[in-house]
């Protein structure tokens, strides 16, 4: 069973297992890596990143076609909900990353902070305002479909808290999330083929946590959809070529988005035989991934690859927490995780806006 994030980011300090040698003596090519420390002093750091970025509306990039003069405006009159952290999606994954560790962590010095940025975005009138933008005639597709995967990963981290202002908060983002939710239904019988892509538009990680979503809220009709989709996308696919990643720009493995998606959508002896074909060297208890390698942390697109360390450790998390016979993922996954947390902190702006988040949902879905 998953354990939740409370549990997850309440243990202080974790470290990874370390691999026995092969046989005859050959060093395994695994190491052991100390995994970081994340407890309240950790966590009052990372929550300062969100905190900071949804308040800060420039620089940004908007993202939008233009239909008129009349569609020139500031970012924090296009969207009121989410202007911050240079674009939309990077501002919903903010709140989501403020809502995770304030369930958490509740004792939090930033509570109080956290509580008033969230009653100042998420209310019915700034709702309806971005409603009313993705409503418009050249903006109905807005940020389809990587955006919309995170407004419903916004909403299910609501849903499972307790908390009455939380639950005003769901109340009034609902009517954008099944907004959303009745275009991505649209959407999909319309794609003829799967986005493979290392950046925003991936098919795989859309779908992965819009299934998530589904499943949360009991949408039969979307969850039916989302998996026969997924099947219709992927079901035939074989020989991923993992050595071709990472592209320059990267911040999603299109084969490991693809891996952990099929294990939640397929039965586990028909996923078994889909792996075994698709990925065979994830079954190697000596499989590993080189870690990516930031050459300039201040060019917006190169950092992207610290990003995919991150992606990359959740997926090896999400296999290794399903099948015992992938546990051993979760070695590569720390050394990926361990490379690039160090750098979340006092990092340049192109990375800090939406880096912590990253590293959030990687620890949420690490094994214990």
């Amino acid at each position: 069973m998953k354990l939740t994030c409370v549990v997850l980011l309440s243990l202080a300090f974790w470290s990874c297992q370390k691999s026995p040698d092969t046989k005859g003596g050959t060093k395994s090519p695994f190491e052991t890596h100390s995994f970081p420390e994340f407890g309240i002093e950790e966590a009052e750091k990372l929550v300062e990143l969100p905190l900071e970025c949804i308040t800060q509306e420039f620089p940004n990039k908007l993202g939008q076609v233009l239909g008129s003069e009349e569609d020139l405006a500031r970012p924090k009159d296009l969207r009121p909900a989410f202007y911050g952290c240079f674009d939309w999606h990077s501002a919903v994954h903010s709140q989501w990353s403020l809502v995770k560790l304030l369930k958490a962590f509740p004792e939090l010095k930033q509570a109080d902070s956290i509580r008033s940025a969230l009653s100042q975005r998420l209310t019915a009138e700034n709702i309806q305002t971005e409603i009313e933008f993705f409503e418009t005639e050249h903006n109905t597709n807005f940020e389809r479909t990587y955006g919309w995967a995170w407004l419903f990963t916004l909403a299910r981290e609501l849903k499972t808290w307790e908390d009455p202002e939380a639950q005003e908060w769901l109340t009034n983002l609902m009517p954008l999330v099944e907004l959303l939710e009745d275009k991505m239904m649209a959407f999909l019988p319309k794609l003829v083929y799967p986005i493979r892509v290392g950046e925003h538009p991936n098919t795989a990680f859309a779908l992965s946590m819009t299934l998530d979503y589904a499943k949360t809220f009991e949408k039969e009709a979307l969850r039916a959809l989302l998996i026969k989709r997924s099947r219709d996308f992927y079901l035939g696919d074989e020989n991923c070529p993992i050595g071709w990643e990472p592209g320059g720009y990267d911040f999603l493995s299109p084969c490991l988005e693809e891996a952990s998606l099929m294990a939640k959508v397929l039965p586990e002896n028909e996923f078994q035989v889909w792996a075994k074909d698709f990925m065979p060297g994830l079954f190697s208890k000596y499989f590993s991934l080189e870690v990516a390698e930031v050459s300039d942390r201040s060019d917006g697109k190169l950092v992207h690859l610290d990003g995919l360390n991150f992606s990359r450790a959740w997926n090896l998390y999400e296999l290794a927490d399903t099948y015992e016979a992938f546990y051993h993922l979760k070695t590569t996954g720390d050394k990926h995780f361990a490379k690039a947390y160090p750098n979340l902190f006092g990092d340049t702006y192109e990375g800090s806006h939406w880096l912590g988040t990253f590293a959030l949902y990687a620890l949420e879905k690490r094994p214990e």
